[in-house]
């Protein structure tokens, strides 16, 4: 149990502006929300109470990151080139306070169990940390011999993914492989609560969506369980990942490098041309690929140049937004409540009585100044405090 924390003079965006708020955290928990003047604390508690002054800073719900190979990606190019996996400050100084770790290309090498034990390492270290059973093929590669049972007996786990689709690296699934796991999914959320989704990886390949559009129009499945990710990677795809989010999917733009002239789009691009197009607005969520390989490909399908993917991002994403004219309530949801609605992750994405006490207080510039994660403050003055135990 970590002491109190008594947050005054912060300029509170819960995501909607709440203006210039008083927080008591205690626990895991925002205990109390108001004017500073009707907290009436015992002096008892007072005397154990952190006081965190903002001086009328920004206070933002912490990041929700949906996306992030935490035990490292890669192994295209041989396995030199597996990613080591992410260290815990590299989420906090970024201001993500919930990852959502999943499998990619290497579901043999690096396994459902390797992913299980990084999930818990993480939350040992104060992170919170779910994930996907299976990776880029199929059959998934699970813990219990089904999706189902391993969505209903092993806590973490929360949906299935990143099943890759209109990409050469994928198996080249059927439109009934996927709409078995979909069902799986589903029914296992039905069951426990859970997200229940299919967290699905786009390639470049030219069909595109097609086989999410005839899994909807070919089942009775609703289109919540469907999640395409990197949506932004070409803009035709982009475009109808955007209809799709009018028939009831949620999308997922990717916060990785664009370079100048590539037929794709920067995420804050993309979310700039989501929020303009009428698209449900709850229904668009950004995501880092943190610690994934970002490969490129010659004609022959082989890595010629790569990047790794990073949790900060998310935060560069959302400042790039706000210096765009977005206004930071309008910003904000894609980072927070989005994902936090999709996941089903109850008590997160949003600052309130009785939520969790995952919270970022920005600087001035938009910096990362203070997070605090479950009551706890893992980063002062933009500097890691906590660090994970093999972090210099």
């Amino acid at each position: 149990m970590y002491p109190m924390i008594l947050i005054r003079n912060a300029n509170v965006f819960s995501p909607r502006p709440l203006g210039i708020q008083t927080l008591l955290v205690g626990g895991d928990r925002i205990l109390w929300l108001g004017a500073d003047a009707e907290l009436d604390l015992p002096r008892a508690l007072r005397a154990t109470t952190e006081v965190l002054d903002l001086q009328g800073a920004t206070l933002i719900p912490g990041l929700i990151d949906g996306h992030v190979h935490v035990t490292g990606g890669g192994g295209e190019a041989g396995f030199n080139t597996r990613v080591p996996p992410v260290p815990l400050s590299r989420f906090t100084t970024a201001g993500v306070t919930t990852a959502v770790g999943l499998l990619g290309t290497d579901d043999v090498a690096r396994g459902p169990r390797e992913l299980l034990a990084t999930i818990y390492a993480l939350r040992e270290s104060g992170l919170n940390a779910w994930g996907y059973t299976g990776g880029y093929h199929v059959p998934p590669a699970t813990l219990t011999g089904g999706v189902r049972s391993d969505l209903v007996f092993i806590e973490p786990l929360i949906g299935v993914g990143e099943v890759a689709i209109s990409d050469h690296r994928s198996s080249q699934p059927t439109l009934d492989e996927l709409l078995r796991i979909a069902s799986e999914a589903h029914v296992a959320g039905l069951m426990t609560g859970k997200a229940g989704i299919v967290h699905l990886h786009l390639g470049d390949g030219v069909r595109g969506l097609e086989m999410v559009r005839s899994a909807l129009a070919q089942s009775e499945l609703p289109p919540r369980v469907f999640n395409p990710t990197h949506v932004n990677r070409r803009r035709p795809l982009f475009d109808e990942a955007v209809d799709l989010a009018r028939a009831g999917c949620t999308v997922d733009v990717t916060a990785f490098p664009v370079a100048d002239g590539e037929d794709a789009y920067s995420a804050s691009e993309a979310l700039l041309r989501y929020l303009s197009s009428g698209a449900p607005p709850q229904r668009v969520t950004v995501s880092s690929d943190a610690g994934g390989c970002l490969p490129c490909f010659d004609s022959d399908g082989r890595v010629c140049r790569m990047d790794v993917g990073s949790a900060g991002a998310l935060l560069q994403t959302l400042q790039e937004l706000v210096a765009k004219g977005v206004p930071l309530e309008q910003a904000l949801p894609p980072f927070t409540a989005n994902p936090a609605r999709l996941l089903r992750l109850s008590g997160r994405g949003s600052i309130e009585v009785g939520s969790a006490a995952d919270l970022i207080a920005l600087e001035a510039t938009g910096a990362i100044g203070t997070v605090i994660i479950g009551g706890r403050t893992h980063v002062r003055a933009g500097k890691p405090v906590v660090r994970g135990p093999f972090e210099p």
